[in-house]
């Protein structure tokens, strides 16, 4: 009975995950999957420990508490900029979640001394601690990059690819170790013991190796990955305790990471091996704060927020493409209060969101939400693109790479081939930056020189709220 239990619990949390995994495919639903999929490994974790009776219900609710109480900090705590290093930071939390529990089944199997540890297991068990520490690794890595701890740029030294390979050598030494002794386990409890800490050293190491040399521009497309890796560090995890939801949880995570993965790569028009070993993009080395022109570009035309307000005023449609400058001045709240005064006025509103905007997947989307923007106002690019021809003024507010033409002509542009948001083709473009600096890309941005386009130097908020002041006295 209790193990009927167990499993008709599993069944119910697997069908939480699944049904919450469809439900993030729009922004209208996503919060309410993200419930669903919360309650599902709730359900999950309390039929685990309550029914092998590993924790009784008074810690268990300590648990919950103590948990829920970080969560509920964190989410207030933590402001919208600071969301992609926290998922970053998450991912990597889960990987080596999956390491420890790998390691403490090796130590549970030596404490009881019975039986054998088995090929299979021992294979499992070194999948778990390869792919939960290098997402651990890799995560803090990618957190730091994504926080300003360490530079954006693309990081490398010589005998790094060697270096690499080594490491990887070393991973697949130590696991044919482990291989080796499980056959006899515990009578030669050695191997297995000395292998696991050969994988985990390594893989350390390597996770490390692994995201350095991407440039800050693919981001989003690691994130996405490490967030992949994961989800296969959980569900190897569960064949190592031959636990069914642990293996469909983290099956689901890992595939649906990987499915995310390839949607950023063909955003960007570049395939994942090439995100991997030639990464692009980082810190701009520009630290200029006017409106300086770049070299050969000519100059661009400033603007001011009474030329703006006029201009949307008196304009019949309006397309906002928001990126990550918009995060950082935390205008996305100014931005909606800006569309509502226009709509006032009859002005078709819409807001255009790029796959790769911002620094992790759907960054743009969950900051107008917060914002609490009409879901039916957000268009993704294939969807939008078509409509800058039509566009009387396209604003953008803090984005950079995602509107570069550069991008359709310029073969020697790190960013040729990039899908982009066909800004340049509305009757008037303006760009709110504070400065001239380069995007992520490390280049100049064909754009902002464009004779049709003006740019709003500034705070992108005080910028925003300055316009809508104009608005509201028009």
């Amino acid at each position: 009975m209790k193990q009927a239990i167990i499993d008709l619990s599993y069944l119910v949390s697997a069908i939480l995950f699944i049904y919450g995994l469809k439900r993030l495919q729009s922004p209208a639903t996503a919060r309410q999957g993200n419930q669903l999929a919360a309650l599902g490994m709730l359900v999950a974790v309390v039929a685990t420990l309550f029914m092998q009776e590993i924790l009784t219900p008074a810690q268990m609710l300590l648990g919950v508490v103590v948990g829920g109480g970080i969560g509920a900090i964190m989410a207030r705590r933590v402001q919208m900029t600071g969301m992609p290093e926290l998922v970053a930071a998450f991912n990597g939390f889960g990987g080596i979640a999956s390491t420890l529990v790998a390691g403490a089944e090796i130590a549970h199997i030596m404490a009881i001394g019975e039986g054998m540890l088995g090929v299979v297991t021992a294979i499992t068990i070194a999948l778990s601690i390869l792919i939960g520490t290098v997402t651990f690794t890799g995560s803090f890595v990618a957190f730091g990059k994504l926080s300003g701890r360490v530079s954006g740029n693309p990081i490398s030294f010589p005998g790094m690819r060697l270096m690499t390979l080594l490491l990887v050598a070393a991973v697949v030494g130590g696991a044919a170790w482990m291989v080796i002794g499980a056959a006899d386990f515990p009578v030669v409890a050695d191997p297995v013991v000395l292998g696991a800490l050969v994988v985990a050293g390594a893989a350390l190491l390597l996770g490390i190796l692994l995201v350095i040399p991407i440039g800050g521009a693919d981001m989003p497309v690691v994130v996405a990955l490490l967030n992949s890796y994961s989800g296969l560090a959980a569900a190897a995890t569960g064949f190592v305790l031959d636990n069914t939801v642990l293996i469909v949880s983290g099956a689901l995570v890992g595939a649906s990471g990987l499915i995310l993965t390839n949607i950023m790569c063909v955003a960007m028009n570049r395939s994942l091996l090439n995100v991997l070993v030639g990464g692009f993009g980082g810190d701009s080395g520009d630290t200029s704060t006017g409106a300086g022109p770049a070299a050969d570009m000519g100059s661009v035309n400033s603007t001011t927020a009474d030329d703006v307000a006029i201009m949307l005023a008196y304009a019949s449609k309006v397309i906002f493409v928001p990126g990550y400058g918009m995060a950082v001045a935390q205008a996305q709240h100014a931005v909606r209060e800006l569309a509502e005064e226009l709509e006032k006025k009859g002005v078709d509103v819409r807001f255009a969101v790029h796959p790769v905007a911002g620094r992790m997947p759907g960054h743009m989307n969950v900051l107008l939400a917060e914002a609490n923007v009409s879901y039916d106002k957000l268009f993704e690019m294939d969807e939008i693109n078509g409509e800058f021809d039509t566009t009387d003024v396209a604003v953008v507010i803090g984005a950079n790479d995602v509107v570069n033409p550069a991008a359709r002509h310029d073969k020697a542009s790190p960013i040729y081939g990039m899908p982009i948001l066909n800004v340049d083709h509305a009757a008037t473009s303006i760009v709110l930056k504070r400065s001239m600096r380069p995007g992520y890309a490390g280049i100049d941005n064909e754009l902002f020189y464009n004779s049709n386009n003006q740019m709003l130097f500034g705070d992108a908020k005080e910028s925003i709220s300055n316009v809508v002041t104009e608005v509201k006295a028009l």
